[in-house]
């Protein structure tokens, strides 16, 4: 019986271990073989040893794509979590129609990496965008904030704070974890608002801000659609809205360089596994669990 339990097991696991390895394992290690090869999709690969690893150092593109990335990064994610924290205290104070606000802040998390979203984000900020006539009410007079260099990434700053809704959502239950008799308490010891805030929620909340903190900076390196479709899929203008993840695309199906763009995929492989290991030894300075 036992056996025959273990068989309907394993016969049910088989469909998730077929896509493990055709679909995760598999591409993974074959990315790792091909970022030692010259390789243009072509003609078979041809081993070049340690040359794209070298080729990167010298790659003035590539160092301004991570530049443009990090920027991006270090950013949108602080005022991302600042925004979403933020609106989940807010709504943690037992407003009416709370399932309604929550779905409605969640809604952007949902579209906020879609082509729909994307193109919407640039028909808002264009020349004649919807941003530029509201400035043009109060008599201010706007610029083509996706066509300017200097503007650029901060609109594509502006559409990721946006989509808080996810990292909201989770807040949200965060705080109701929290026992509200810490804060009665601390009211009868006349304690303010802020001083509430510092001494009992940040503390009690921070496995929270490190789980979203993570995730966020996580999501936000590995952003796409939307520098792809504000720029058209050049990056620009000039440049500015090069993303790591773009300029990836651009080398592996524009250049056809296969061999070059699956070492880049291994390099922010490393960086992102970096920044969580940074994070996690981070966390045991301010992170704090209630035992």
């Amino acid at each position: 019986m036992r056996k025959r339990d273990n068989k309907a097991a394993f016969l049910f696991l088989l469909p998730w271990f077929a896509g493990l390895v055709l679909i995760t394992a598999g591409p993974v290690t074959a990315s790792l073989v091909l970022g030692f090869t010259d390789y243009n999709l072509i003609q078979p690969p041809e081993f070049n040893g340690l040359e794209n690893i070298t080729r990167m150092l010298g790659d003035q593109r590539l160092h301004h794509a991570l530049g443009v990335t990090f920027e991006y990064v270090l950013i949108s994610v602080p005022l991302q979590l600042a925004a979403a924290l933020g609106l989940a205290m807010l709504l943690d104070r037992g407003m009416r129609g709370l399932a309604f606000y929550r779905s409605a802040f969640y809604l952007p998390s949902l579209l906020g990496s879609s082509v729909a979203i994307a193109v919407l984000w640039r028909q808002i900020f264009g020349a004649e965008g919807l941003f530029n006539q509201l400035l043009s009410v109060f008599g201010l007079t706007g610029r083509g904030w996706i066509s300017d260099p200097d503007t650029a990434l901060s609109t594509l700053i502006v559409l990721n704070v946006w989509t808080f809704g996810a990292p909201m959502v989770i807040f949200l239950a965060g705080l109701r974890q929290i026992p509200v008799m810490y804060y009665e308490a601390a009211q009868v010891d006349g304690a303010s608002r802020w001083l509430q805030f510092r001494r009992i929620t940040l503390p009690l909340l921070s496995p929270i801000i490190f789980f979203n903190l993570v995730l966020q900076i996580i999501h936000a390196f590995q952003s796409f659609t939307q520098a792809f479709v504000v720029s058209g899929g050049t990056g620009g203008p000039s440049d500015s809205t090069m993303f790591y993840t773009l300029y990836l695309y651009q080398r592996g199906f524009h250049n056809f360089d296969m061999g070059y763009a699956s070492a880049l995929a291994w390099l922010l492989l490393i960086i992102i596994a970096a920044f969580t290991a940074i994070n996690f030894l981070a966390a045991k300075k301010w992170v704090f669990y209630d035992d």
